[in-house]
């Protein structure tokens, strides 16, 4: 089938976990075996040893200039360690504009914690670095709240030609003006804000559904999450927040026969606690009536590694932007990211996506 060329814009845990994983799974069988982690083997033909990482981009001192399988390793990244990866050593990260990446409390914490940027290094254009390199699929981390860096690097994708994976709350594909830039290069999309493959999002949807399947009423719900990784000392600051919370919101309540009110549902991180590093706590919590309106409610607390849960879903993301790419499909991609998105163009239920992202690998529809 070929190699997947993807460049990665955001070289923090997340990436990680993904480069990580695509040499740890490198060789699974070309066949449908179920393989541990994976939700999907092959995916339309593509094993996960088809992804090669050919351009990448950081702001932070400790990263740019470093080879990309030595840069993943460095501070802050504090993600578990999996894989000796040996690969991608010819990469070398390239410094993007630092625009809104870095928010400005990040100087009040220690080097170890936070980001922290040369401000005599100076950024490549990425748009030409994305055309020299050949990657075909761009993939956003930024930070939460990097409204200006997303968008920069969304135009980067368009001027270069490569198709884009959106794994974090700023709104580009979900949002119709970008969704039709990227109709008329002829270039597919897929996001916005990258799900868990398990975690406090597709637990609380999964709950919620099950409460409304079975004639429960929610009257009240909340979704607490602590972590000790950069994304949510990032997010110590409320006005980083609002696109996170819109997205995490929206996912719970589309899977709701009727949204409840604004002031029944919470849902958002909470605080940062350094020393649990890149695990992440979910507390949630449902209120309902069930039959003669008797009370009834269930506490969860949730506990994860939180990039390798990213991982899990955009190793699928990059290989149906692939397909895509493949038989000249542009615009959104409905199914994997209805499947693997929080927010995406629209929302369905996760057996109804699932079973649409089946019958996209299959070819039974478009997108």
């Amino acid at each position: 089938m070929g190699k997947i060329k993807v460049a990665i814009a955001g070289i923090g845990n997340c990436a990680s976990s993904l480069i990580q994983g695509v040499e740890y799974y490198k060789d699974v069988a070309a066949d449908d075996a179920l393989v541990p982690g994976l939700m999907h083997n092959v995916f339309g033909g593509y094993k996960v040893s088809d992804i090669d990482f050919v351009a990448a981009f950081d702001v932070d001192k400790r990263k740019v200039g470093k080879a990309l399988n030595q840069a993943i390793l460095e501070k802050p990244n504090n993600t578990k360690i999996f894989q000796n990866v040996t690969k991608w050593k010819d990469v070398i990260v390239q410094k993007g504009p630092v625009l809104d990446g870095i928010a400005e409390h990040m100087a009040e914490y220690p080097e170890d914690e936070s980001f922290r940027a040369d401000e005599n290094q100076k950024p490549v254009d990425v748009a030409t670095a994305l055309k020299d390199s050949g990657a075909e699929i761009l993939m956003n981390y930024m930070p939460v709240g990097s409204q200006k860096a997303t968008e920069y690097y969304a135009e980067a994708a368009l001027d270069a030609g490569c198709a884009f994976l959106n794994c974090m709350p700023v709104f580009i594909v979900s949002e119709p003006s970008w969704e039709k830039k990227f109709i008329e290069k002829g270039l597919p999309c897929a996001g916005d804000d990258i799900k868990a493959q398990i975690g406090a999002t597709i637990m609380h949807r999964t709950l919620a559904r099950l409460f409304a399947d079975r004639g429960v009423k929610i009257t009240g719900t909340y979704q607490l999450n602590v972590g000790g990784n950069t994304d949510f000392l990032n997010m110590a600051r409320h006005h980083r927040l609002k696109t996170k919370k819109i997205s995490k919101t929206e996912a719970v309540q589309s899977n709701l026969p009727a949204p409840l009110p604004a002031d029944k549902i919470h849902i958002g991180p909470s605080d940062y606690i350094p020393w649990i590093k890149d695990q992440k706590i979910c507390f949630c919590r449902i209120e309902g009536e069930k039959f003669g309106n008797i009370p009834t409610n269930i506490e969860v607390r949730l506990s994860v590694e939180d990039s390798p849960n990213s991982a899990g879903c955009t190793i699928d993301g990059i290989r149906a932007l692939k397909i895509a790419l493949d038989r000249g499909v542009s615009g959104a991609l409905t199914s994997i990211s209805a499947w693997t998105m929080k927010h995406p163009k629209q929302q369905f239920s996760d057996p109804v996506a699932r079973e649409m992202v089946e019958e996209y690998i299959k070819g039974k529809r478009e997108r």
